[in-house]
């Protein structure tokens, strides 16, 4: 899968009590993403939709498919990002 937008890889987010956890203390955020869908695929898409670095992706599957967990660069407030999406 070649992405042409940020939208086709990025579902929505997955909130959670323990995924705003994530967000407070690990500067992390957990979205649902497409299947088919690989980690620099994520990162890319992420990157370029929020304007903001990334260091790592991890995925896994679970009950509303697959979810990449996205922790970004020191730099960049996971806060902020969830903030502008209307997280909180």
């Amino acid at each position: 899968m070649i992405p042409r937008s940020p939208h086709t890889v990025l579902l929505h987010p997955y909130v959670t009590e323990k995924t705003l956890n994530l967000m407070e203390n690990h500067n992390a955020l957990m979205f649902v993403v497409r299947t088919d869908a690989s980690k620099p695929q994520i990162k890319w898409a992420f990157e370029k939709l929020f304007e903001v670095k990334v260091d790592s992706v991890n995925t896994k599957y679970g009950r509303f498919g697959k979810q990449a967990i996205i922790k970004l660069n020191s730099d960049f407030s996971a806060e902020d990002i969830g903030m502008r999406i209307g997280i909180f």
